[in-house]
């Protein structure tokens, strides 16, 4: 089967959409251009990050992660007695904002939690609440007023709204701030593999569109990106908690895919998990190469089967031989 039949099969077009299509040198919307007239069999690779660029040590269930999270509490005002006090408030905050997500999404969903981390700062969150539905109520009759003296008042009002938007940013800030305490406290290592840096810039000159696909929590991701200098190795960066669905949820793959503009048969996902990696693009029509890593998942078997390529650690010198690059 050749390539746009493939794609055919896979996106259901009809021959006359192909023939079109293989005139122009187009699929879903990308020109004949770079990966296509150097011969390559995709337009875009996506990356998993944790154990495939990144190698990472984490415990969320340790002392001194609830205890550094605990005294950054303590410096803003908010004493929590005890980790366990603290700990079981986090679960009652996060509960219903996990339940919402799962709702939505299913049993994949991913909720953003950086509003428990705004929520472990009490009171303060219910005083604001308060003053942002009087502040609104406030607004809304005075846009039932046409005359001048309402129209002032209007722009008052919507100043106040703008000083508290601006509260709730910086308490967003905090929450942040908060977050990024525990993940450093839990993590006890944080490194790129050789190489990877290399890797992607490799991809990128050559046409290839290099795409972050993560399972994540965004306030822990983004700042470790930055720190290990990949905020800007990539075209565009998915990570799972801002999307509200995780791997292998073919659906994370396909907003990538739809993100780029660019049609599934023509992606590759690299990944050191079987399952939510390699499994989880194959639902969504995506070829993946299984990278076989320290932190896969200990029930990982050594090669997969359902991937197009199988490597032994972050051999990124087989992944660009399988490309031919």
């Amino acid at each position: 089967m050749g390539e746009y039949e493939a794609c055919s099969r896979r996106w259901g077009l009809s021959n006359s959409i192909l023939n079109v299509i293989n005139e122009r040198g187009v699929i879903a919307g990308h020109a004949a251009d770079s990966p296509r007239r150097r011969g390559l069999p995709y337009d875009a690779i996506f990356f998993d990050l944790y154990g495939t660029l990144v190698d990472i040590r984490t415990d969320e269930e340790s002392a001194a992660a609830w205890g550094a999270l605990r005294a950054a509490l303590a410096e803003y005002g908010v004493p929590y007695p005890d980790n366990a006090s603290l700990r079981a408030r986090f679960e009652t905050l996060a509960e219903p904002i996990r339940a919402a997500a799962f709702a939505a999404h299913g049993a994949h969903a991913e909720p953003d939690l950086l509003p428990v981390f705004a929520g472990l700062m009490g009171c303060r969150d219910a005083a604001l609440a308060d003053f942002a539905s009087r502040a609104d109520a406030v607004l809304a009759r005075f846009r039932e007023c046409d005359d001048v003296i309402c129209r002032d008042s209007q722009a008052v009002a919507q100043t106040s709204l703008e000083g508290n938007a601006a509260v709730r940013e910086s308490r967003m800030d905090m929450a942040r701030a908060l977050a990024w305490t525990f993940r450093q406290a839990s993590t006890s290592m944080l490194r790129l593999y050789p190489g990877a840096l290399e890797l992607l810039a490799r991809l990128r000159s050559v046409g290839l569109r290099v795409v972050l696909v993560s399972n994540a929590q965004s306030c822990y991701t983004r700042p470790e990106l930055a720190m290990l200098g990949l905020e800007y190795a990539f075209d565009r960066i998915v990570i799972s908690s801002e999307i509200g669905v995780r791997k292998p949820s073919p659906a994370i793959f396909r907003r990538a895919a739809q993100a780029e503009d660019v049609a599934p048969c023509r992606v590759l996902m690299v990944g050191n998990d079987e399952r939510s990696d390699i499994m989880g693009a194959a639902g969504a029509g995506i070829d993946g190469v299984y990278m076989r890593t320290e932190i896969s998942p200990p029930g990982d078997p050594q090669t997969s089967q359902h991937a197009v390529r199988s490597l032994t650690g972050p051999d990124y010198a087989g992944l660009l031989g399988y490309l031919n690059i």
